[in-house]
């Protein structure tokens, strides 16, 4: 097995290191322990990661002189919301943390999300680690320092910027997780490829479908996204420009996640994908890429079995005129126009606010019916 690599994300006095290997959960006592000035943590996660890799953590911890307490979550995307953000904060005040402490974040995204906001208002700011259980978590949403929760008006409209400390990303772990969710960390993968590097993404059309099975191949996938996204996060980091990029599918993804309620219909990750698809059909009609690029992104994500088309998500969407209104609560709108994470090719994505309406009802239109 090879060895853990480490990808620095150099903030000044919010720096922080990404380590990235197989075993990390195993040894993260150790890791963790030159972080803490008093030998306990608080411990947020969900049930279904509570029961693959809670007690495995807290062993480690123990044996690192670390006392711990957990609470327990519902797995979901319902519970980056109010009521468990209060649940959350609540508890972590009666565990009495305080400033100087640690609380680690256990889980995917929803998890990371979720305790990191928790962390950046308690007490005005304390610190958390990452220890990120999916592949979407360990490539996206534990780096970089967005935190929040969902609102019933959309996705991540609630939150805050806030460094974690140390992030964890230990590969094994993601052979838990089932093929579905594997794949829907996937989308996010490719979409740096897409976005910023077309090498990277012409290496992932070769090894993609081997991620999986292959923990050097996996390794490397997930440092490269990781080291991609902390250059952007550095030169960016509450996003005023070019960190919008990783935005990449994210206005159409977004809004179909909330059209779809959230749910399993269509996970984030198969949201990110459609919504890359659509992004370059878009640039393609806009004449900004060769038709050639958005049949390219779709034989790619089809290859790797992820939705690409608005036909291949379950059930009944909204119509045209709906999805574009769930569009304007993107984070992206300024002045009320609407912006998109567009591309003049593979790997030469940028932000535009030139849409016209027609061409964007024709490639939902069109998307419906392939």
């Amino acid at each position: 097995m090879t060895d853990p690599v480490t990808v620095h994300v150099p903030l000044g006095a919010r720096a922080y290191d990404v380590r990235i290997g197989a075993g990390l959960l195993a040894g993260a006592g150790a890791q963790i322990a030159p972080l803490l000035a008093r030998p306990r943590v608080a411990i947020v996660t969900d049930a279904t990661v509570a029961g693959l890799h809670l007690a495995p953590l807290q062993e480690a911890l123990r044996a690192a002189g670390i006392a711990s307490e957990a609470l327990v979550l519902p797995a979901g995307e319902g519970t980056k919301s109010w009521p468990h953000l209060i649940a959350c904060v609540e508890w972590l005040l009666d565990q009495q943390v305080e400033r100087r402490d640690v609380v680690l974040a256990l889980g995917g995204g929803v998890i990371g999300d979720l305790v990191g906001f928790a962390a950046a208002i308690l007490r005005r700011g304390v610190r958390f680690v990452q220890l990120p259980t999916t592949l979407l978590a360990q490539v996206d949403s534990s780096v970089g320092g967005k935190t929040g929760i969902n609102s019933p008006r959309g996705k991540n409209l609630v939150g805050a910027f806030h460094q974690p400390s140390l992030v964890l990303a230990d590969i094994d772990v993601l052979d838990t997780l089932s093929p579905r969710d594997f794949l829907s960390g996937y989308g996010e993968v490719a979409k740096y490829g897409l976005l910023a590097d077309a090498a990277f993404f012409a290496w992932l059309e070769e090894n993609g479908p081997r991620l999986r099975e292959d923990p050097a191949l996996r390794q490397q996938a997930v440092a490269h996204a990781v080291a991609m996204k902390a250059g952007i996060v550095t030169r960016d980091e509450t996003e005023q420009g070019e960190r919008a990029l990783l935005n990449l599918g994210h206005t159409f993804g977004h809004a179909l996640e909330s059209a779809t309620g959230y749910s399993d219909r269509l996970l984030h990750g198969e949201g990110v994908a459609v919504g890359c698809a659509l992004a370059f059909d878009l640039s393609a009609r806009m004449g900004l890429c060769a038709q050639e690029e958005p049949s390219r992104v779709l034989a790619h994500l089809a290859a790797m079995g992820l939705p690409a088309r608005l036909s291949d998500i379950p059930g009944d969407l909204p119509d045209d005129a709906a999805l574009i209104g769930l569009m304007g609560q993107d984070k992206k709108v300024v002045d009320g126009q609407l912006r998109f994470v567009l591309a003049r090719g593979i790997g030469a994505a940028f932000v535009s606010d030139a849409v016209q309406a027609d061409m964007l009802h024709s490639v939902l239109r069109d998307a419906r019916l392939a």
